[in-house]
């Protein structure tokens, strides 16, 4: 698979890109790119890691990254089955300090956005009203061309800074390195996602990707400032939750297609992670 230091084709006489994508299932690598990224969800589900973090995403789902933030969407196993009643599309909109021109992020009727830009690093989830009217605002961006849709743009970010306490997606920023690092985390990401039914060895993995045991836990370590076990745990409890919300798998049934070694251990990093046993999480948010 091609690493990726990614760019979207550059649109002409325009300053940033927005482009709305369908798919069978979203094709991207883990991959990052010198643009902020706006990315709204318009159809499909699935696992989203960004920097150190993996959470599930669906329709509606709304996110600021940051210049240089790793990041990849996966869909369910559903959608890579050629089912073509199912599609993956999203809206991406691409820009830079410079679609502004100079001076304009310093400007102080700016500061709010100056400050949303700077912290998009850690990346931004958008919920509540505001992503109501983004959401809306990205639909008609995608058709428009010209000053309208830069000021749509100024729109956008002007509604994102004004949220009163900003839900950040990451504990702290994280960057990109180059494109060797980038197809050797997407490969450790993917054979994780692929894999996390079943034992992972982790010297085996190491081997695949050219280190010792060792170099493999402190450089995953490094970059994303969690232990291996810990990310690979994330991904299991993530695939846990949605069973327990969306199926009436029993919770042996589910803990046996998690990939955790036991009993004890699957409810006891699942309260860890929750706060709940799985049978009271099942009871607070499982879809009726």
């Amino acid at each position: 698979m091609k690493p990726a230091l990614e760019y979207l084709p550059s649109e002409p006489n325009a300053s940033f890109v927005s482009r709305k994508f369908e798919y069978d299932y979203f094709p991207t690598p883990w991959h990052f790119h010198p643009e902020y990224e706006i990315v709204l969800v318009t159809e499909s589900t699935g696992k989203r890691v960004i920097g150190n973090q993996i959470s599930r995403f669906e329709p509606g789902d709304l996110a600021l990254l940051g210049p240089y933030l790793p990041h990849t969407y996966q869909n369910d196993e559903i959608y890579h089955q050629s089912n073509k009643a199912l599609r993956a599309s999203s809206i991406v909109v691409h820009f830079r300090d410079s679609s502004f021109g100079e001076g304009f992020l310093s400007l102080p009727e700016t500061y709010r956005i100056q400050t949303l830009l700077k912290n998009s690093v850690r990346g931004i989830n958008v919920r509540g009203i505001e992503k109501q009217k983004v959401s809306i605002i990205l639909h008609e961006l995608i058709h428009m061309n010209g000053l309208g849709k830069w000021l749509k743009l100024v729109e956008i970010l002007d509604l994102i800074s004004r949220i009163p306490s900003q839900d950040y997606i990451c504990s702290q920023a994280l960057v990109g390195q180059n494109q060797k690092e980038s197809h050797r985390m997407n490969h450790i990401i993917n054979f994780v996602l692929e894999n996390f039914r079943n034992e992972i060895s982790v010297p085996a993995l190491a081997k695949s990707t050219g280190m010792s045991t060792t170099s493999f836990s402190r450089y995953f370590s490094n970059r994303t400032r969690k232990p291996f076990t810990a990310f690979v745990n994330e991904v299991r409890l993530n695939h846990v939750s949605k069973l327990l919300m969306e199926t009436t798998m029993s919770i042996t049934e589910i803990w046996l297609d998690s990939g955790f070694n036991s009993l004890s251990n699957f409810n006891r990093q699942f309260k860890t992670m929750y706060g709940y046993n799985p049978l009271t999480f099942r009871k607070q948010f499982q879809v009726s």
